[in-house]
C-alpha cells in the first residue's frame, strides 16, 4: 500500500490545508510533487519536516523586505514543523555574490558576530525562538580540512558555476571573479547536507544556491530537499526592491510612528501584496480584503491604516500600534501638531543657516540630506515652508521645526 493510499481522509484534508497555507505568496516550489509527498509522510508519521532558512548577518538591521521569507518560516513553525534558522557566520565572511557586479568586501569575524546578535533579536519578533533550532554554519564549515574542501569542490564544474547570471555577466565583461566566490554556493549547499534539510527557503534570487543544496545532498547520499522561493518585495517607491541604500524601506526596529507613517505611503496597488507577504493575515481575511477593495466595500485608506497598524503591532505590540494610529490621525489627518513634541534646548548660535540647524538637531543624517529636504519643500518652521537652502534662521524658544511628515522638534 502506498503512503498516499495509507492516509486517512482526515490526514488527506490536513495535507491539503498545509499545502494551501504554504503555497501562499510563493513563486516556485522545486519540485512540487516531491513537496506533497514529504508533507504526506510527515502527516502520516507525525514526524515534522526540517525546514531551513540560511541568513548571512552582513548588516546590523533588517527591514520588512527581509521578513517575507521569515513569515513563511513562521507558517511552517505554526504547522508543527521544525524550523532551522541558520546564521551564516562563516559564509558571511565570504559574502553572497548573488546579484553582485563585483567581488564583495569580506567582513571581519567581529562584525559578523555583532550583526548575528541583532539578527537573533529582530527575527525573534516573528519566530517563536523557543521552538527554533538556531545554528551557525561555522560549526561544520570551519572544521573541514583541505582534503574535504577539495572533495566538495570536485562535485561542481566551472561551466556549471558560470551558468549563474551574475558570474556569466562578469566573465563576459572581463570583470574579476575570485575563486572563493565559487565556494559560496558550495558552502550554502553543504549547510543543507550538515542539517539534513527537507525544505530550504529563500528569495527568487537564491534559486541557484537552493538547488545547490539538492545537488550536494545527492552527492552525499541524502534525500533531496525541496527548494521553496518567495518573491522580492518592492519598496515604498513601488518599483525598486526594498533596500536601505535606496531609502525605500521600513525597518522593523524603527519607532512605531515611523513604521506607521511609512506604511501609509505604500502605493495602493502594492497594499494587498504587503498584506500577503509581510503580515500574518489569514487566507480568508486576505481574500475578503482584496474583494472588498475591488467592490468598493473597503476604502483603500482604511485598508492601508489596517496594514500600518498590523505592521507596528507585529514589531512593537498592540498598545504601540494604537498610539501610532492616534498620532497619525492627529498629525496628518487633522493637520494638528502632535502633543508629545520632542523638546530640545538650543545651545548654538542664535542665528544659523537652516541646513546647519536641522543637521545639528538630528532631523537629517547629513547636510546633503538636509539640502535635499529643503529643496523638496519638506522643511517647515512654525508651519511655514523653507525653500532657500541658505536661509538664516533666528532660533527662539517655542519654535517648532518640522522635516518631512514625521519629524518634529520644539525649541525650549
Amino acid at each position: 500500500m502506498s503512503e498516499e493510499q495509507a492516509l486517512t481522509l482526515e490526514q488527506k484534508q490536513e495535507v491539503e490545508r498545509q499545502l494551501e497555507i504554504l503555497r501562499r505568496g510563493v513563486v516556485e516550489i522545486v519540485p512540487e510533487d516531491e513537496f506533497r509527498k514529504k508533507l504526506e509522510r510527515s502527516v502520516a508519521t507525525g514526524k515534522p519536516l526540517k525546514v531551513k532558512l540560511g541568513l548571512d548577518p552582513t548588516a546590523p538591521d533588517i527591514h520588512i523586505g527581509h521578513t517575507v521569507v521569515i513569515n513563511k518560516l513562521r507558517q511552517f513553525q505554526d504547522l508543527g514543523h521544525q524550523v532551522q534558522l541558520l546564521l551564516g557566520d562563516f559564509t558571511a565572511r565570504v559574502g553572497d555574490p548573488t546579484g553582485k557586479s563585483e567581488t564583495r568586501k569580506q567582513l571581519s569575524e567581529e562584525d559578523v558576530q555583532e550583526n548575528a546578535k541583532t539578527y537573533v533579536k529582530q527575527y525573534g519578533k516573528i519566530l517563536d525562538m523557543s521552538k527554533t533550532e538556531l545554528r551557525y554554519n561555522s560549526e561544520w564549515l570551519s572544521k573541514l580540512n583541505f582534503a574535504e574542501v577539495v572533495q566538495l569542490s570536485a562535485t561542481m564544474t566551472v561551466a556549471r558555476m558560470l551558468e549563474r547570471d551574475d558570474f556569466s555577466k562578469r566573465y563576459a565583461s572581463n570583470q574579476p571573479i575570485s575563486i572563493h566566490e565559487f565556494f559560496y554556493p558550495l558552502m550554502q549547499g553543504y549547510d543543507s547536507v550538515a542539517l539534513e534539510c527537507d525544505v530550504e527557503l529563500g528569495g527568487t534570487d537564491q534559486k541557484f544556491n537552493l538547488l545547490m543544496g539538492r545537488h550536494l545532498q545527492k552527492e552525499y547520499g541524502q534525500e533531496l530537499q525541496i527548494a521553496m522561493m518567495t518573491p522580492i518585495l518592492e519598496g515604498l517607491d513601488g518599483v525598486q526592491k526594498m533596500s536601505k541604500s535606496l531609502g525605500n524601506y521600513i525597518g522593523i526596529d524603527e519607532e512605531p510612528n515611523q513604521i506607521y507613517g511609512k506604511a501609509m505611503s505604500i502605493p495602493d496597488e502594492l497594499m494587498v501584496k504587503y498584506f500577503e507577504l509581510a503580515t500574518p493575515i489569514s487566507i480568508e481575511e486576505l481574500k475578503d480584503l482584496e474583494e472588498g477593495i475591488q467592490e468598493g466595500r473597503i476604502h483603500p485608506r482604511d485598508a492601508k491604516m489596517k496594514l500600518a497598524r498590523t505592521l507596528v503591532q507585529q514589531f512593537h505590540g498592540e498598545e504601540a500600534a494604537e498610539q501610532a494610529e492616534v498620532h497619525f490621525k492627529t498629525v496628518f489627518q487633522q493637520r494638528a501638531l502632535p502633543t508629545d513634541l520632542p523638546e530640545v534646548k538650543w545651545e548654538g548660535e542664535s542665528s544659523v543657516k537652516i541646513i546647519d540647524l536641522i543637521t545639528e538637531l538630528g532631523l537629517v543624517p547629513s547636510k546633503g540630506e538636509g539640502r535635499r529636504m529643503v529643496q523638496q519643500g519638506a522643511v517647515k518652521i512654525d508651519e511655514e515652508k523653507i525653500g532657500d537652502i541658505n536661509q538664516e534662521i533666528t532660533v527662539v524658544p517655542e519654535m517648532i521645526i518640522q522635516v518631512g511628515k514625521r519629524k518634529f522638534v520644539k525649541i525650549i
